[in-house]
């Protein structure tokens, strides 16, 4: 499908060499670019993720990954920080304790483990 300059088709090492070529270029704008190492598999990761956060099903993703199993595709699609801090502010711990209710010191164990949470 993609051909190199001699007109053959693209090996992976290309399409490495591609990637640290525009990498390179966009160092230029993006400094912080020269530090990080990108590479196709942190592509491939990164557009998993993108896919996920968009609602996009896990069987779609784990098609257009190619991948046969479900567990594979898991390991591209890892909840990112974002995801975390909506999944935690949805299972909030909030009003006061109600006559009948949990004691004071049962109360503050799971806010602790929230603000644990929160901090990661």
């Amino acid at each position: 499908m993609f051909l190199n300059v001699r007109g053959q088709c693209l090996t992976r090492f290309g399409i490495y060499a591609v990637v640290e070529r525009l990498v390179a270029r966009a160092a230029t704008r993006i400094p912080s670019l020269k530090t990080k190492r990108v590479s196709p598999h942190s592509v491939r990761h990164a557009t998993a993720v993108h896919l996920l956060r968009a609602g996009v099903d896990i069987n779609t993703i784990r098609a257009w990954l190619g991948h046969v199993s479900l567990e594979t595709t898991n390991r591209y699609a890892q909840v990112d920080l974002e995801m975390k801090a909506k999944a935690l502010a949805a299972c909030a711990i909030t009003g006061n304790n109600r006559p009948g209710g949990p004691s004071a010191t049962a109360a503050r164990k799971p806010q602790d483990l929230m603000a644990f949470l929160a901090s990661l």
